[in-house]
């Protein structure tokens, strides 16, 4: 149902692009005064104005109804987060494995607590 909708969508959005593309602008009915073959047209002398913009309000309302049927089918599909962000049940947390070796680091000297001196840490090689 879903794929359907998708590729009705699709069909529609490409229709609106294609009706918006073909109508004519503002600046185009000065030409047209003047005699430019518009008896000749196939919508008629009248122009394809009324037919155009029908047609495009018809298929630009079906596009808006879809993206709101897909909107409803996408969030139907989603759990909804609470407000810890997840189940608190579901969560699993790893405890890292401990190391067979931990780098142990010498004390510092007791007498160099206080005082201004930077305690020396004897090298071990």
């Amino acid at each position: 149902m879903q794929t359907i909708l998708v590729a009705v969508h699709l069909l529609l959005a490409v229709g609106v692009i294609g009706l918006v593309l073909i109508q004519h602008g503002k600046g185009a009915d000065a030409g047209a005064a003047f005699g430019s073959g518009a008896s000749s047209t196939v919508f008629g002398s009248q122009g394809s104005g009324s037919f155009l913009t029908r047609a495009t309000a018809v298929l630009a309302t079906l596009f808006f109804a879809t993206s709101l049927a897909l909107a409803y089918f996408a969030m139907q599909g989603t759990e909804q987060p609470n407000l810890m962000g997840s189940d608190a049940a579901s969560v699993t947390q790893e405890v890292p494995m401990p190391f067979n070796e931990v780098p142990v680091t010498p004390k510092a000297p007791v007498e160099a607590i206080g005082r201004n001196e930077v305690p020396v840490i004897p090298n071990e090689q």
